[in-house]
């Protein structure tokens, strides 16, 4: 057991993965590059364009991958925004200030869900619709992980 109490996966022999990317095909390409490029400010890594298409990667920080099933799901909807509002897909960005964040993103044209709020696992956390039709979690941590219970 490490020391969060979760168990140590087994040491595999073969690859790890290296990178998680999220592929999101958003009809107003250019809103989209736009929103989480130039506002939420993900930093541009590449990209690319084909003769009738194109497309950006942008750097997220690090990644992961929240697994939960469908009660944790609502609990998590019900705290955040107080009802079961996302689908199976929500995207989670930890940002320095959620309240300030939130604000700018709406004034850049996401619809705010929820406002900030302060949830039991000491994050303060709110709630958008995106371009690319994605819902999006803003979270900022109001304690180190090793001090949660």
């Amino acid at each position: 057991m490490s020391e969060a109490g979760r168990a140590e996966p087994p040491a595999r022999p073969h690859a790890r993965v290296h990178e998680l990317r999220l592929v999101v095909t958003a009809a107003d390409y250019d809103e989209a590059l736009r929103f989480y490029r130039d506002e939420l400010g993900l930093p541009e890594r590449a990209a690319f364009s084909s003769p009738d298409g194109r497309v950006t990667i942008l750097e997220a920080g690090r990644a992961t991958l929240e697994l939960t099933d469908p009660n944790h799901a609502e609990f998590i909807d019900e705290v955040e925004v107080g009802r079961r509002v996302a689908g199976h897909i929500r995207v989670a960005f930890q940002v320095d200030d959620s309240t300030a964040t939130t604000a700018r993103l709406a004034s850049a044209g996401a619809e705010v869900i929820a406002e900030p709020t302060r949830t039991p696992w000491n994050s303060l956390n709110s709630r958008l619709e995106a371009p690319g039709a994605l819902q999006l979690t803003l979270f900022t941590e109001l304690a180190e992980l090793d001090e949660r219970a």
